[in-house]
């Protein structure tokens, strides 16, 4: 809340899903990791094949939170809200984990 009263731009509270790049030897090894990842509920996951023929699997949550708290050092919200927030981010985390 100090660092808070003390902006004077904007504050935006954010919270990053999990991310996890494997690199796979084969097309078939990445589609099957796929397959998993989304059938456990990262359904953000995704396959890229670069220029090189590297095969990269992104395992990705869909567990994002991204709320502005202050603009222009004006505060937006009150201290229970971001109270609030830092809860729901934290359970979010768990659920990551």
């Amino acid at each position: 809340m100090t660092a808070l009263e003390k902006a004077t731009g904007d504050v935006v509270f954010k919270f990053e899903p999990f991310v996890l790049h494997v690199l796979c030897q084969e097309l078939e090894d990445a589609q099957l990791l796929h397959s998993v990842a989304v059938d456990s509920g990262f359904r953000n996951s995704g396959i890229t094949v670069g220029r090189g023929g590297k095969i990269t699997m992104a395992v990705r949550s869909t567990h994002c939170l991204e709320v502005p708290l202050s603009h222009k050092g004006r505060l937006m919200v009150s201290e229970e809200y971001i109270e609030f927030l830092i809860h729901v981010a934290n359970q979010k985390m768990e659920e990551n984990i």
